[in-house]
């Protein structure tokens, strides 16, 4: 008769590795779907965020550093396979403070994940356009914030609505030992 390992640390643990891998295989799927179907919104970089639904719902399941892991690995494989070092740079500097943002609006309990993943579109492309500002050493680049503050909000609040659905959908118990 086999024995099961429901309480067993280690079984929990390498579960959750394994989940995260899994889910960062599909945030970097979502990220390739993006580079697949062309969009032009006027504005260099400006993206849906598809592949970001992935990490919202990480941590609103499982745990911060699992949500982290899970989008940095997306951030850098899809930087580097799909748009060179430069954007990839760019990539983790919006991803790394949107996901700090989110981290702590979530952690208040005070926002609805629509409004965690909205501070988080708009925070990612502040995080870029600070990395912007540097790399190009031209605080000229600042007049794209607002337009860059409507486009986050606007796919934030699409990403959001993406979450919430699919947190409603998704059985919790998927994500617990």
């Amino acid at each position: 008769m086999p024995s099961s390992n429901k309480g067993n640390p280690m079984h929990t643990s390498a579960r959750r590795v394994a989940l995260t891998g899994l889910l960062a295989a599909l945030a970097f799927i979502f990220s390739y779907v993006e580079v697949l179907v062309p969009f032009n919104a006027g504005v260099p970089g400006i993206k849906l965020g598809l592949a970001n639904l992935v990490p919202l719902i990480i941590l609103y399941r499982m745990d911060a550093r699992y949500a982290f892991a899970a989008n940095l690995i997306r951030v850098l494989l899809a930087g580097l396979l799909f748009s060179g070092m430069f954007a990839a740079l760019y990539s983790l500097a919006g991803s790394v403070t949107s996901f700090l943002v989110m981290y702590l609006l979530k952690k208040t309990d005070l926002f609805s994940v629509i409004g965690v993943s909205t501070a988080g579109g708009v925070f990612h492309n502040i995080g870029q356009l600070c990395v912007a500002i540097y790399a190009v050493s031209g605080p000229q680049l600042i007049h794209y914030l607002p337009v860059l503050i409507i486009s986050g909000m606007i796919a934030g609040i699409i990403v959001g609505i993406g979450a919430a659905v699919l947190l409603d959908r998704i059985p919790a118990k998927l994500f617990r030992e």
